[in-house]
C-alpha cells in the first residue's frame, strides 16, 4: 500500500502556504525550521511532485502545490470536525464551537443569550470572534470558524443557513427633528435628509441602503461611523438621521440620549438574523439545536424554518 501524507505534514504545508515563509511557518507550527523543511520534502516525496518552487529567493508554490494546499485545507477541516463531533457525540452541544458574530449583533444579542446557553449546555465551549461579514464568511469556508451568526441577506452561497429572527430597522432622529414624536414615517418624507451610515464593509450599511435607496444615494460621504454607538451620538447631536436595529434599541443603545424612533410606513424595514455553516458539516445536528435555542431568545422570533442550502 502506498504511503499517505500525515495530518502533521499537511498542517506544516498549509502553514507554509499561508505564511509564505519557512521561518514564519515553523514559528506558527511551534517547530524548528529544519523540522518543517524536512516534513515538506517528505510530503513531496510521498506525493511525487514538487509543491514548492525553490528556484527563486521568494517562496512560491508550484501549480501542483496550489491545488494540493486547497485540498489539504479541506481535509484538515474535515479532520477537525471529525474530532469535535466524536467528542461531542455523547452530549448535545458540547465541546468546542467557534462562532463568528458581526458587530451589529454581538454586543446586543450575545449578553442576553450566552448566560442562558451556558446554563442549558454547560459542556459547550464557545469560542467567539467578532468581525465583519466578509471576513467571517472567509474564515468559515476556510475552516477557521465552525458557524457564524449573521444578518441576511448575505453572500452565503454554498453554505447552509437557518433564520432565527427578524430584526426591524427603526428610523432614528434627534429630539428637535421635524419628525420627532411620530410613530411612523413615509419614505417620501425623508427625501431631503442626511443619512448617516456605518463605514464600508458593515452589512448593516448595505441593509439600510436597501431600505432607503434614494436617500442613501444622497448621503454625506464625509460623515460615517465605525460603530452603532457612534451613529447614535451623531444623530443625538443633530448631524443627520439613521436606522437602528431593534435588537440594539432593546439592549439600551439609546440610554442617555434624546433620540426618537419611528417605523417606516408600508413595507417593513427589516433584516433577518440567522446562522450559517458549511454544508455537510459533521456537527449539523448541533448547529440546528443551537439555531432552535437562539430562536427562543430572539427579540422578534420567527416560526421554525428548516436549514436552507443556498445555491
Amino acid at each position: 500500500m502506498s504511503s499517505l501524507p500525515t495530518l502533521r505534514q499537511m498542517q506544516y504545508f498549509v502553514a507554509l502556504a499561508e505564511t509564505g515563509s519557512f521561518s514564519r511557518a515553523a514559528a506558527a507550527s511551534h517547530v524548528t525550521q529544519s523540522t518543517l523543511s524536512d516534513a515538506i520534502r517528505q510530503l513531496e516525496e510521498i506525493i511525487g511532485v514538487s509543491l514548492v518552487d525553490r528556484s527563486n529567493r521568494s517562496l512560491a508554490l508550484t501549480p501542483a502545490g496550489e491545488e494540493t494546499v486547497r485540498r489539504m485545507k479541506a481535509l484538515l477541516v474535515d479532520a477537525r470536525e471529525m474530532v469535535d463531533a466524536a467528542r461531542a457525540s455523547q452530549v448535545p452541544l458540547s465541546g468546542r464551537i467557534r462562532l463568528g458574530v458581526i458587530p451589529s449583533i454581538a454586543p446586543y444579542f450575545l449578553p442576553r443569550a450566552l448566560p442562558d446557553l451556558r446554563r442549558a449546555y454547560p459542556d459547550l465551549r464557545l469560542h467567539l470572534r467578532e468581525d465583519l461579514t466578509r471576513t467571517l464568511l472567509d474564515d468559515l469556508r476556510a475552516g477557521r470558524l465552525d458557524i457564524c451568526l449573521l444578518a441576511f441577506p448575505a453572500q452565503t452561497e454554498g453554505l447552509a443557513t437557518e433564520i432565527i429572527a427578524e430584526d426591524t430597522l427603526l428610523l432614528a432622529v434627534d429630539d428637535h427633528h421635524r419628525l420627532a414624536g411620530r410613530a411612523s414615517v413615509q419614505r417620501e418624507e425623508l427625501a431631503d435628509e442626511t443619512l448617516l451610515l456605518l463605514e464600508d464593509g458593515h452589512c448593516l450599511r448595505d441593509h439600510i441602503r436597501a431600505v432607503a435607496p434614494g436617500l442613501a444615494d444622497r448621503q454625506d460621504e464625509e460623515i460615517r461611523a465605525s460603530s452603532l454607538t457612534t451613529l447614535v451620538h451623531m444623530v443625538d447631536n443633530r448631524l443627520g438621521i439613521t436606522f437602528l436595529p431593534r435588537i440594539a434599541v432593546e439592549a439600551g443603545i439609546l440610554s442617555g440620549t434624546d433620540i426618537h424612533l419611528a417605523e417606516l410606513s408600508g413595507a417593513p424595514a427589516r433584516r433577518s438574523l440567522g446562522l450559517a455553516w458549511r454544508k455537510g458539516s459533521s456537527r449539523e445536528a448541533d448547529f440546528r439545536l443551537l439555531s432552535a435555542f437562539l430562536r427562543k431568545l430572539a427579540v422578534e422570533p420567527v416560526p421554525h424554518r428548516p436549514a436552507q442550502d443556498v445555491a
